[in-house]
């Protein structure tokens, strides 16, 4: 167990060990704030991808899906759930290590994080939590009233996942309900309901994390093993290749029948057919990250896991050409 100094250093300065040598935050930003923007891996974006892009999935799955086409808000909508993601992952990730502070000061690569590290205090890092939460929430406010009871309802899955490593070895299912939750909230916000394609939809979100967030585990798998913290990176362990590949069968298959439903009352279908070449190339990219992997490799683990800010941005695209389209 790592001694802990009981009072935070100001003079502390650690690069967190995952992120890049070049990041933004200890580049350019004061010295007195890199503690609390490590504390929301504002140093180590991906994450903050990887929240936003199901967002952009939804809304732009919505519009497809809605005869009237773009709304007068949709750009809003994409620009604070890019605000919102950037905020709520932050407030959750510094959730995630007051909970694992313990835990942290015990694996080489967390035991550089602010709180183990000695750079800030656990209530310095829950005051700063509540700020973000805040922040996120007056941003909630300005959608819909629907959206607005579901983004939350969207707290209960971020306080859960912390946990979940003590007690399940699919702690990754637990990160994909609250890391997929704009899916949901990006098509109520355009939409106003919920309907099956949102759901579907969801679904995908939460295979494809549980395939970039199991390699992403296996960087951790041995201190895991040393401490007793459950992960599927441990559960699999060589048949991981295996279950990555239905993972991500079950992503593009779910996602190619969320936007089946979505175009049940849409007359453009080029712009469809488009928005399905999109599935198609991220399914292709899945397919290179697995033939890329090896699960030893922990370098190789932490590139992958974050190329996925790729592979999620592909749909994207393509169902944004599709939007496009519509309008022509």
């Amino acid at each position: 167990m790592i001694e802990k100094p009981q009072t935070p250093d100001p003079e502390i300065d650690v690069r967190v060990a995952d992120a890049t040598e070049r990041n933004w935050v200890d580049r350019y930003c004061p010295l007195w704030s890199r503690p609390y923007l490590r504390l929301s891996r504002a140093d180590r974006p991906a994450g903050t991808w990887l929240l936003l892009i199901p967002c952009w999935w939804g809304l732009l799955l919505a519009i497809l899906g809605d005869p009237a086409g773009p709304a007068r808000g949709d750009v809003w909508i994409a620009a604070a759930c890019a605000a919102g993601a950037f905020l709520m992952r932050g407030a959750g990730c510094t959730w995630n290590d007051i909970t694992d502070r313990d835990f942290d000061g015990k694996v080489a690569r967390t035991r550089s994080r602010p709180i183990p590290s000695g750079q800030v205090s656990v209530r310095q890092a829950a005051v700063w939590m509540a700020m973000q939460a805040l922040i996120a929430f007056g941003i909630l406010l300005t959608f819909n009233l629907f959206t607005i009871g579901l983004g939350v309802l969207a707290l209960l899955p971020v306080v859960v996942y912390p946990f979940a490593k003590r007690f399940t070895w699919w702690p990754q299912v637990f990160l994909g309900i609250a890391f997929n939750w704009g899916a949901l909230l990006g098509w109520a916000a355009h939409s106003g309901s919920l309907s099956v394609a949102p759901f579907l939809l969801y679904l995908s979100g939460i295979t494809w994390t549980l395939f970039y967030d199991t390699i992403y585990a296996h960087q951790d798998k041995e201190d895991d093993a040393l401490i007793g913290v459950k992960s599927t990176a441990r559960l699999f362990g060589n048949k991981t290749l295996t279950w990555l590949a239905l993972f991500m069968v079950a992503t593009v298959t779910l996602m190619f029948f969320a936007l089946i439903q979505a175009a049940l009352n849409v007359s453009n279908v080029l712009a469809i057919t488009v928005a399905f070449m999109g599935i198609w190339a991220f399914g292709w990219h899945m397919t290179w990250q697995l033939r890329k992997l090896d699960i030893d490799d922990a370098e190789m683990c932490l590139r992958l896991f974050r190329k996925n800010r790729d592979a999620g941005l592909i749909p994207v695209l393509f169902m944004l050409i599709g939007v496009f389209m519509t309008m022509v």
